[in-house]
C-alpha cells in the first residue's frame, strides 16, 4: 500500500492532547504518544471516521500499557488536518484517503522498523482501508482492525435524492448536500452536554456533517466493492455493538447501541473480508466501540488488546 510517491519530513511539535506529538504528513497528519512502552511488542495505528479524528487518549494509554506503540491519523480536511477552506471530510473518491492511510502506514512503519504493525480502523476510516488493502496490498500492515465498519447505513438514514440520481447528482454538482441532521451520538457523548468525552466540537461536530453528492457517491461504491467480498490476506478483527437503534434524542439506549451503521451488513459482509477473520461483538457498545460506557470499552480494549498479541506475535515470528 505504498505511498511513497508523496515524499515527506517527519517534523514533530506539540499536539492539542498534551503528552502527544502531530507532524504534518503531506495533507494529512499523523499523531504519536510520546509514551512508549520500554520493549515495545507491536505499533498500531489509529484511523477515525466520518465527522471525527483522534482524541481517544485513553485507548493509547491502553495500548501502550499492553506493550505497544500508538501512533494516530487525522485524514485531509479532517481534525486537525482541517484548513479554512476545507470541506469538511469531502473526498469524491475513497482513495484519496486511502492514500493519507497508506503514506502514515508508510511513515510509521520507517519509523518504528522491525515492529509489526497494527491498522485500527472506524466506521468509514474502515470502509477506505479495506478498498486501499485490496487495491494496493498490505504493504507494512500485519492486521487491521474494523470497530464499526461502514458497510451499511441505518435505515433510518433519510436521503434526499434516489439511488439513480446520486451518480449523475455527484458528477454535476459534487458539493450538494443530499442529507443532514444532527448528530444524538456525538451530542450525547460529549461532555459539556453530560456525556463521558472531552473532544473538540469544531472537528467532532454534535450539530452533525452535512452528506454531499459526491462523498456519498464513493461511499456507496465502496460499500458495493466490499460486499462483494475481498479475500485479504491478513488477520482481521471485524468488531461491532451487539444491537442497532434510532439516533434519537428520544431513544433510551443512545449510550449503549450503535445508532449509525447498519450492524446486519457487518455481519453478512465481514466473513467474506478474508481468510482470516475473526468477529466481536461487544454488548452495550455504541457506534466506536472505545467510547463506549465502562464495562463495554474495557470488554472492547481487553479482547483487542488479546487478539493483537496472538496476530502480532504470529507476525513477528514470520517476518523473523
Amino acid at each position: 500500500m505504498s505511498a511513497r510517491s508523496q515524499s515527506t519530513q517527519i517534523a514533530w511539535r506539540d499536539d492539542v492532547l498534551p503528552g502527544f506529538s502531530r507532524s504534518s504528513l503531506g495533507p494529512a497528519t499523523l499523531v504519536r504518544f510520546d509514551s512508549r512502552p520500554e520493549s515495545p511488542r507491536g505499533v498500531v495505528l489509529m484511523v477515525h471516521g466520518y465527522n471525527d479524528y483522534f482524541f481517544q487518549d485513553h485507548v493509547a494509554r491502553a495500548l501502550v500499557a499492553a506493550g505497544y506503540v500508538f501512533y494516530a491519523l487525522d485524514a485531509r480536511r479532517a481534525g486537525r488536518s482541517l484548513a479554512p477552506e476545507d470541506v469538511p471530510h469531502f473526498m469524491a473518491d475513497v482513495a484519496e484517503q486511502g492514500e493519507d492511510i497508506a503514506a502514515a502506514a508508510d511513515a510509521v512503519a520507517a519509523l518504528e522498523p522491525g515492529l509489526p504493525l497494527a491498522l485500527h480502523t472506524h466506521s468509514t476510516g474502515s470502509l477506505t482501508a479495506l478498498i486501499r488493502l485490496h487495491d494496493h496490498g498490505t504493504g507494512p500492515v500485519d492486521a487491521l482492525v474494523l470497530d464499526a465498519p461502514y458497510l451499511g447505513s441505518v435505515p433510518s438514514w433519510r436521503l434526499k435524492v434516489g439511488g439513480a440520481t446520486l451518480p449523475v447528482l455527484a458528477r454535476r454538482r459534487p458539493l450538494a448536500v443530499v442529507s443532514r441532521g444532527p448528530s444524538w451520538y456525538a451530542t450525547h457523548q460529549l461532555e459539556a452536554n453530560g456525556g463521558r468525552w472531552n473532544f473538540d466540537p469544531r472537528w467532532k461536530r454534535p450539530e452533525g456533517l452535512p452528506a454531499r453528492a459526491a462523498w456519498l457517491h464513493a461511499v456507496v461504491r465502496a460499500q458495493a466493492r466490499v460486499a462483494r467480498g475481498l479475500e485479504l490476506e491478513l488477520p482481521i478483527l471485524v468488531a461491532r455493538a451487539a444491537e442497532g437503534g434510532p439516533d434519537s434524542p428520544d431513544n433510551p439506549l443512545l449510550d449503549a447501541q450503535d445508532t449509525v451503521v447498519d450492524l446486519e451488513a457487518i455481519a453478512r459482509i465481514g466473513p467474506r473480508l478474508g481468510a482470516n477473520v475473526e468477529e466481536l461483538v461487544v454488548p452495550d457498545g455504541v457506534h466506536d466501540l472505545t467510547l463506549s460506557d465502562d464495562a463495554p470499552r474495557a470488554f472492547y480494549l481487553d479482547h483487542l488488546v488479546e487478539w493483537l498479541g496472538r496476530v502480532l506475535h504470529e507476525a513477528g515470528e514470520t517476518d523473523g
